[in-house]
């Protein structure tokens, strides 16, 4: 994908991520459901009266951004197509604890069942949005913008890079197919073709698929100057470090945009960020954020 960006002024490869269609929302949700509940929800239907009607309430139990609302209203309404429900907060906010997020109405034996499935996708993705927001926070005030990366759960990338954007990050490729993006283990791939492995490698992207944006990944300034000589668009500064990606900063400007990468953790990526790169990615954001505490209370 390629977006224009007013802030740098120019053409980037990453952008906010669509919003979740109706149809990729149902499609997991049913996945999700099916997995949880099976031939049947034994414990509901051995207590609870099928005629037996509730109310909820999702609640936040730490501060948090929101994400997944409509996940978890998918679920409620996919068992209970007359379940009411009312949204209380809506995706990409912060709020406190104890915050309302949604309430609920309808089918007991149906809120129940899919009480698991609807907090797993709220607590999973706001997360996420969490996370990515505190990261958004540190770096205020520097040029660099959060970008994730593909390190996602399979299955959940559209709805992980959806919870990134929700906490104010934006999204870099979203899979193999919308950039070129040269890592260390295609140069060595092309090392025995040729002596310079760069050069070839951004020429055959250039022909082969002249309308995608190409990155090379840099772990030397050595190679940030091979991959400007070869054109690239971008260049990924591979675990370097603040010096180096000054550096690195000032032999690609006017040339290329600058990608940091590599462990940056929310105690380093103010530093990086102020060594002027354009974009810092966190695989973290995706692969290791902690789901936030959010609960769902019947009301007696």
């Amino acid at each position: 994908m390629v977006f224009s960006d007013a802030l740098h002024g120019e053409f980037v490869h990453v952008g906010f991520v669509e919003a979740l269609s109706a149809a990729e929302v149902q499609h997991a949700v049913e996945l999700a459901l099916n997995e949880d509940i099976g031939s049947g929800d034994v414990t509901a239907l051995a207590t609870v009266a099928a005629e037996a009607r509730a109310s909820a309430n999702m609640a936040a139990r730490e501060p948090l951004v929101v994400a997944g609302l409509a996940l978890a209203e998918a679920a409620f309404q996919r068992l209970a197509a007359d379940a009411t429900i009312s949204r209380k907060a809506e995706d990409g906010q912060s709020v406190g604890a104890g915050a309302s997020l949604l309430t609920v109405s309808g089918p007991a034996r149906a809120l129940l069942s899919a009480e698991r499935v609807a907090l797993n996708f709220i607590q999973r993705l706001s997360g996420i949005a969490t996370l990515t927001a505190q990261f958004v926070q540190a770096i205020k005030g520097t040029r660099a913008q959060i970008l994730d990366t593909r390190k996602t759960t399979p299955g959940w990338r559209r709805l992980e890079k959806y919870a990134v954007a929700c906490g104010g990050g934006r999204n870099h490729r979203i899979g193999l197919y919308d950039m070129v993006l040269i890592k260390d283990n295609h140069l060595a791939a092309l090392s025995r073709e040729s002596e310079d492995p760069v050069g070839a490698a951004v020429a055959r992207a250039r022909r082969q698929y002249p309308q995608l944006k190409i990155e090379v990944e840099a772990d030397t300034l050595e190679q940030v100057d091979q991959a400007l000589q070869a054109g690239a668009d971008f260049i990924l500064l591979d675990n370097m470090n603040p010096v180096q990606l000054r550096l690195a900063v000032q032999k690609c400007k006017g040339r290329a945009q600058t990608e940091a990468s590599g462990g940056i953790t929310l105690a380093t990526v103010r530093a990086v960020a102020e060594s002027g790169v354009d974009f810092v990615s966190v695989g973290a954001l995706t692969h290791s954020a902690r789901a936030v505490d959010i609960g769902l209370d019947f009301q007696l």
